[in-house]
């Protein structure tokens, strides 16, 4: 049985999930994720990038029978793509697939690529986000792509909250975790070492 349809299983899918194998979360990291929301129970969950995982966390929402997945999207396709997904599992409920198209930001004197989060805040004005699953924006647009997440969120993350970060093996995202930790000690920070590699940073 692969990993995806262990994930399956657990999670109670009656279809397969659509998995891309060139985009999509690989399956031990949505097993960690879907471990988490199932243990703890999360109420507002954010994920910067839609796909597979949105299905995912909604489902964990769903059996939960409490929490909300917010998915920054910057691409209209994909956008369209998660939505019509989430129809097909009937989990659409669970999960709004925001349109966040990549803007130019400034963090620093260092420019960035990073969602628009004007739509989410239009949706959710009052969003305190309990877990945080990164996920995007893509490694080879910029330098330390995935960095702005924390900068750009900190106000919106609930006093207690989980980070997640995929792909943490490599080595922008290691040093991404490093300036984390620097700015923001009262997170605690765990590797687990996978197959891409995932950052764990708790408050």
């Amino acid at each position: 049985m692969s990993g995806y349809q262990s994930l399956e299983k657990k999670l109670g899918f009656a279809e397969p999930l659509p998995v891309d194998e060139n985009w999509a979360a690989a399956e031990d990291f949505l097993h960690a994720v879907s471990d988490y929301c199932l243990q703890e129970k999360p109420e507002v969950i954010v994920e910067c990038s839609s796909g597979i995982s949105s299905l995912v966390l909604s489902r964990c929402c769903q059996i939960n029978q409490r929490g909300h997945v917010y998915s920054l999207e910057n691409g209209a396709e994909f956008v369209k793509k998660t939505q019509q997904q989430l129809n097909s599992y009937s989990l659409d409920g669970f999960c709004d697939v925001v349109y966040a198209p990549l803007v130019d930001i400034v963090i620093d004197d260092e420019k960035y690529e990073w969602y628009d989060l004007k739509t989410l805040t239009e949706i959710k004005p009052e969003i305190k986000i309990d877990l945080l699953v990164i996920d995007g924006p893509p490694g080879f647009l910029q330098k330390n792509s995935r960095y702005p997440a924390l900068p750009q969120l900190m106000d919106k993350l609930a006093s207690a909250c989980t980070v997640f970060l995929d792909d943490a093996a490599r080595e922008d995202e290691q040093n991404i975790v490093a300036l984390w930790l620097e700015q923001y000690p009262e997170f605690q920070f765990e590797y687990i070492d996978n197959e891409r590699g995932c950052s764990i940073l708790k408050r």
